[in-house]
């Protein structure tokens, strides 16, 4: 076994089990840094002895015992260590409600709403601060800062860990469902580099919105949430071809597609929309993705009703990357020259999101510029990490 197979498998296992393995350290030791500290100690324990024993069949119940040894010892140093023990179960995997707690205490209001993400992001979900900068397409140096005065932010202000009371969770609903959502997006086109996608994130983000749903029944945009996951994972079957590259929308095999999945998911957005008539982001977005979802084949997509939909979304929640998919919305719909005026102007704001380039290339495409769209198609592999992502391109540019 080489090392290099051994960092990679390494780096799978972090990235899927390390939320679960800080929830249940923080709820431990009471201490992000601490428990992000012991999590590194298993992955770098494992990086020394792993190439030569071989990849244990649990590799997250391996990590999990090396880091609740090192924090034995981290709690005998400290004078009420005898307590602590006392009380140690050491549950794997932690309490089903351990990573919603561990949410809903990073997204404390006395921290700034980037840096809550942020370090949610990074603690519950494993993401590194590279996937989390290109999450807020922001330098890695600014994320880094956000982390590390965040972490010191609950350590010194003793923010609890816990669910906070049923009063208190309108408050910080904003934050959570922002952080569920782009653990969602992680996992459906990661931004890591080393793979297309997590399923297992996906289940996660799932997972957390439903369970946030239950706890919240009354609040639409966590059903919009939930009916927008579920309406992407309706599609997952037909979303990469035999060789794993990534299928764009277009072209995918709408067979494949679940269709009682999508009617369920449906329903979910429109029970919320009518019961409560409070219409949010996710509950637009989750809309526009039911006309995708609903249309028989690509022709017979209502872009029309998308443009419109963005639209609301703009007014909801103003932001380049939706005036970017508004743009493309606008291609279909009004034709290429009326989407060229839409993104001339997003170029500072978005010149390193590889979706942007991408996009101006599909938009100059249809111009006739060929060349232009070329050179955009490159600039967008350039920036892409994504290996389906990456074939998409390449297989674009290669093709002409």
């Amino acid at each position: 076994m080489t090392a290099e197979v051994t960092h990679e498998a390494l780096a799978r296992v972090v990235r899927e089990h390390a939320g679960r393995l800080a929830a249940s350290l923080v709820c431990l030791l009471g201490d992000f840094s601490a428990a992000e500290d012991l999590v590194q100690d298993a992955v770098e324990t494992a990086l020394r002895r792993w190439p030569v024993e071989g990849i244990p069949d649990r590799p997250d119940a391996w990590l999990f015992t090396v880091a609740r040894r090192r924090g034995l010892d981290v709690l005998r140093r400290e004078a009420s260590y005898r307590d602590k023990l006392a009380q140690i179960r050491w549950p794997l995997p932690p309490a089903p409600d351990d990573r919603l707690r561990l949410i809903f205490t990073c997204c404390h209001p006395a921290l700034p709403r980037p840096a809550q993400i942020a370090l949610t992001l990074r603690i519950v979900c494993g993401l590194t601060t590279a996937q989390i900068a290109a999450a807020f397409i922001v330098p890695e140096p600014t994320v880094a800062q956000r982390l590390t005065r965040a972490k010191k932010k609950i350590t010194d202000a003793g923010i609890p860990y816990r669910v906070p009371a049923a009063e208190d969770l309108p408050a910080r609903l904003d934050e959570v469902l922002a952080v569920i959502y782009l653990m969602f997006n992680e996992g459906y086109l990661s931004g890591g580099g080393e793979r297309s996608h997590s399923r297992d994130l996906v289940d996660d983000a799932e997972w957390l919105a439903t369970l946030l749903a239950a706890m919240m029944p009354a609040e639409p945009e966590v059903a919009g949430l939930v009916a927008l996951i579920r309406l992407h994972r309706a599609r997952g079957a037909a979303r990469f071809g035999p060789d794993g590259g990534l299928v764009s929308l277009q072209d995918q095999d709408r067979s494949l597609w679940d269709r009682a999945a999508i009617g369920e998911a449906i329903a979910v957005l429109t029970r919320a929309a009518r019961r409560y008539r409070r219409p949010g982001p996710y509950q637009v977005q989750a809309a526009i993705v039911a006309c995708h979802a609903e249309a028989a084949s690509w022709r017979d997509t209502d872009w029309q009703q998308i443009v419109v939909l963005y639209d609301m979304l703009l007014h909801l929640a103003p932001s380049p990357v939706t005036r970017l998919h508004r743009a493309v919305a606008v291609l279909h719909a009004e034709g290429p020259e009326a989407a060229w005026e839409q993104v001339r102007g997003l170029g500072e704001a978005l010149d390193r999101y590889p979706l942007y380039h991408a996009s101006v290339g599909r938009i100059l495409r249809a111009l006739g510029r060929l060349d232009q769209a070329r050179a955009a198609d490159a600039r967008a592999l350039e920036l892409t990490v994504n290996p389906a992502q990456q074939a998409l391109l390449q297989e674009r540019l290669t093709w002409e």
